[in-house]
């Protein structure tokens, strides 16, 4: 549970401190109103689902070979040569998934 980013989300000005990562241990500094702990449950929910749906993109970034690689595929065997090779990390991890 990332409060931190929940409550950032919220009031991008925030200053505070969370202690072990308890919602119950925030320490709100230099006058920053405190937020209601069921507002940051609730950012932290949708938080969370945001970074879900975004499964599939870390798991594209970590297999497609390297910019470098990628640009000397498209110099030594064109585009769609290219187009292919990155083509089989979109179809192993779908944008959508029914």
């Amino acid at each position: 549970m990332n409060i931190s980013e929940a409550i950032l989300k919220i009031n991008p000005n925030a200053e505070f401190t969370v202690t072990n990562f308890d919602i119950n241990q925030i320490n709100w500094l230099n006058g920053t109103t405190p937020i209601p702990k069921a507002d940051i449950e609730a950012k932290v929910i949708e938080v969370q689902a945001e970074y879900d749906a975004k499964e599939y993109q870390r798991k594209r970034a970590a297999e497609y070979p390297s910019m470098a690689d990628q640009l000397d595929d498209i110099y030594h065997n064109g585009i769609d040569a290219w187009k292919a090779t990155i083509k089989t990390t979109k179809d192993k991890y779908p944008k959508w998934v029914i």
